[in-house]
């Protein structure tokens, strides 16, 4: 069977997927998205050892009468149902084959009866494999699913009952597959936590956000109406969202910015070597990203085997300004794209959306006054509050775009107040200090002085880390709904990028100045810009990693996570509020 082909049938784990929850089946099967945790990467490695032995099956017509036989990881396929199933074992005896499946997990007991049965899930793939069975000639009366984790084989009749259950999830299944809208999220299920795509469906937040909206949701349904969106039902009975996902990544990003250095791969293992000399090994299964500053190589085999690990490439100058990234084939539905660019032409929904994001900056920006100024000036304070009110009533992108630039200049014209450091005694050259931290104002291409060049780079690797989300959720990066499409401008990253660049970029910043973890040593002049040297990079990578493995309460949600895990959670959200979950995007603030 070819690729092309084996793309119209429906894999029986798929259908246990559809029975489990629909939403997931959507996500695995209409989206390509997957993710392992720890019960997944248990079951992988079961099949796995199961795999290690794949035998022939005697086809039906040839099959002696009397003849037993057991033979494992088989693939059939049914072109009566358009279904393909992979069965771990199948058993024959007297002409009559039965499937065995096995299960990592136990089974469940009946309430009322006390009787060990399979999960309805279960139940529907051995049925798939009975038909898939029967459609290539054998007798098929009952499957066996085997629990590792109990031990149990628990036998499970194919009967009419079940067949007509398991042809009507198929049917349904198939229908969702088609459909442009997702399944809606289960509400407070307890299949949730064992799930590893929680961190990509979010079912309590959405569900949350839905609750959170319902107060005001009946004065927005003629709004929603004229955007096209649908009507959010109310939902009072949400409670707390539970955090389902880790607060932290166990994965970690590698920054590479000495020049001449060369990527090659080895296996599973990334080798960084400078002048034929190996210098860093890093498991490609311990890294998110990899951002190669410069004049860096890397092997056609280290990308390939990147980008099957969904692990993005980010490329830069050596200065620091973000190129693009290589990333593998992503989400596969284009469903939130086409929403993406449907309402990109909105411009009262694109209004709506950037009041929130530039407002949410501006509140973010006086915070950071508030938290890390000396002593901040109560005029500058009280005008970005005037500021963050005005921006959430502007009238068009022009008033906003001008209510954003004034906070900016109020926020900047503060800015050194933050830093905390006595005049430094590095970087002397002739008896004077070549370069200081003093800041005057925010300068760029180039940037003048060793504050704006960090503050430069700060936002230069937080707009790629918004870009590789983007990429991540589904969305189109270059089309965005407050800065306008430009060539080679990520605008979506940026949009998203607004309410964190004080809570990431310059926090980065001022605790890399502050802690010293730079210094005017870690500075180059050339001609009118001043630049990072290498290990002045290598440092402040080191702050805005710290940084984004912070952790933080979402002030929605009221759980702790990092602010790496916190944009993804955020893109997500916007990714709801685009395809009609959610009706406001909740943009983050702090207190």
């Amino acid at each position: 069977m070819n690729e092309a082909a084996a793309a119209d049938y429906l894999p029986a784990r798929m259908l246990n997927e559809y029975v489990y929850c629909p939403r997931l089946f959507y996500y695995e099967w209409v989206e390509g998205q997957f993710a392992h945790n720890r019960e997944t990467v248990e079951g992988a490695l079961r099949h796995a050892k199961l795999d290690e032995k794949q035998d022939e099956l005697t086809p039906a017509a040839e099959l002696p009468p009397e003849e037993r036989l057991h033979s494992r990881s088989v693939t059939l396929s049914s072109d009566a149902y358009g279904l393909i199933a992979k069965l771990d074992l199948i058993e024959v005896d007297g002409g009559v084959a039965t499937p065995v499946d096995y299960k990592r997990g136990s089974p469940r007991k009946n309430e009322q009866t006390g009787a060990i049965e399979a999960w309805d899930a279960d139940r529907v793939q051995l049925a798939v494999q009975a038909l898939v069975l029967r459609d290539n000639g054998y007798a098929c009366t009952e499957g066996v699913v085997y629990y590792v984790s109990t031990k149990q084989r628990v036998r499970v009749p194919v009967d009419e009952a079940l067949v007509a259950q398991t042809l009507q999830a198929l049917a349904e299944a198939r229908t969702a597959a088609q459909s442009d809208e997702i399944p809606p999220p289960l509400l407070d299920s307890p299949k949730c936590p064992r799930c590893s795509l929680v961190g990509i469906c979010l079912p309590d937040e959405t569900w949350s956000c839905r609750a959170e909206n319902s107060a005001t949701c009946d004065g927005r349904q003629r709004a929603l109406f004229d955007l096209g969106l649908p009507s959010i039902p109310r939902d009072d009975a949400v409670g707390q969202p539970r955090r389902l996902i880790s607060a932290r990544d166990d994965l970690r990003p590698l920054y590479l910015n000495a020049q001449g250095l060369y990527v090659g791969k080895s296996g599973q293992v990334l080798k960084v070597k400078e002048k034929d000399k190996v210098v860093q090994e890093v498991r490609i299964g311990e890294t998110c990203q990899v951002n190669l500053f410069g004049n860096i190589q890397i092997s056609t085999q280290a990308v390939q085997a990147l980008c099957e690990a969904d692990v993005p490439i980010a490329y830069f100058s050596q200065g620091g300004w973000f190129y693009g990234a290589t990333h593998g084939l992503g989400v596969k539905n284009i469903y939130l794209r086409r929403e993406q660019f449907r309402l990109a032409e909105a411009p009262t929904f694109c209004l709506r959306l950037a009041r929130s994001l530039v407002s949410g900056k501006i509140r973010n920006q006086r915070t950071m006054l508030q938290r890390n100024h000396v002593e901040p000036a109560a005029g500058a304070l009280a005008f970005l509050k005037c500021l963050q009110e005005d921006a959430e009533r502007a009238r068009g992108l022009d008033e906003l775009l001008g209510i954003e630039g004034s906070a900016a200049r109020v926020y900047f014209e503060n800015f050194a107040g933050m830093i905390k450091i006595d005049q430094p005694e590095e970087g002397v050259r002739n008896g004077a200090p070549e370069f200081t931290f003093d800041f005057l104002k925010r300068n760029r291409r180039p940037p003048r002085d060793p504050v704006n060049a960090l503050l430069s780079l700060a936002y230069s690797v937080l707009a790629k880390d918004l870009t590789i989300v983007c990429h991540a959720v589904g969305f189109d990066p270059f089309l965005g709904f407050y800065h306008q499409p430009r060539f080679g401008r990520a605008a979506l990253a940026l949009d998203l990028m607004e309410p964190f660049r004080p809570l990431i970029a310059d926090s980065a910043v001022l605790s890399a100045i502050n802690t010293r973890m730079v210094t005017p040593a870690s500075f180059i002049r050339t001609g009118d810009a001043v630049a990072l040297k290498p290990d002045g990079r290598k440092a402040f990578f080191r702050a805005y990693e710290q940084r984004m493995d912070t952790l933080v309460t979402h002030p929605l949600f009221g759980y702790r996570v990092t602010y790496r895990r916190l944009l993804e959670i955020q893109a997500r959200l916007l990714a709801r509020v685009l395809t009609g979950e959610i009706d406001a995007y909740p943009v983050f603030v702090t207190r």
